[in-house]
């Protein structure tokens, strides 16, 4: 029949590409699951990418970085950074498997992963170190500020001080001055008692 032939040309053309990735133990579980994925298929293991493409990719995904890292030659190290560690990685998982008889891999999504990472770090850390300047100098502003206001109440105290001692000169002087019309006062109700007497006295010998 017509849909038989149609099913025979599929089955004979159609061809499926399933990516999995060899980390955890998914791959694992849907192979004891499917078993067609492992007896029905061909597998094709990806050899790891060599440095030179490791040294591209991370070139590749930190121009995003270019304002941070303004010079070209700093980010040419982080880029070989990163791909230096991601093949020590490598080295250090084929040492696992001969000392401990037990797979650790690592993919390229592992690799762009730490490039994430690496951006997203250094741009929140430089926007918190941004941040913390701005703060910083806003505070010394603030500083400043108050040891401008300080100055100039030092300025005003000094001339409240000068005028202070002048005000106490007057004072004291105006103090010698009362004690001095005192002195003269007293010694004039002494003589005006005395008269008073003197005067009482006269006056009550005319009465008798």
């Amino acid at each position: 029949s017509l849909f038989q032939f149609f099913l025979d040309k599929v089955r004979s053309n159609l061809h499926l590409i399933l990516c999995h990735s060899p980390v955890g133990s998914t791959f694992r579980i849907r192979g004891r699951k499917f078993p067609a994925l492992i007896s029905c298929m061909v597998l094709d293991v990806f050899q790891p990418w060599p440095r030179d493409a490791l040294i591209g990719v991370a070139e590749r995904f930190m121009v995003v970085l270019e304002k941070n890292i303004p010079d070209e030659e700093v980010l040419a190290n982080i880029a070989q950074h990163s791909a230096e560690v991601h093949v020590s990685v490598y080295k250090a998982n084929r040492r696992y498997l001969e000392e401990e008889r037990r797979v650790n891999s690592t993919t390229p999504k592992s690799f762009l992963e730490l490039i994430s990472f690496y951006v997203r770090m250094l741009t929140d850390k430089q926007s918190s170190v941004e941040w913390n300047v701005s703060r910083l100098e806003r505070g010394l502003a603030i500083m400043h500020n108050v040891q401008e206001g300080v100055a100039d109440l030092k300025r005003d105290l000094q001339v409240t001080l000068q005028q202070v001692d002048e005000k106490k000169i007057s004072t004291e002087e105006l103090i010698k001055q009362v004690t001095v019309a005192s002195g003269a006062a007293a010694v004039e109700r002494e003589a005006a008692r005395q008269e008073q007497s003197k005067c009482e006295a006269l006056a009550a010998e005319a009465q008798r």
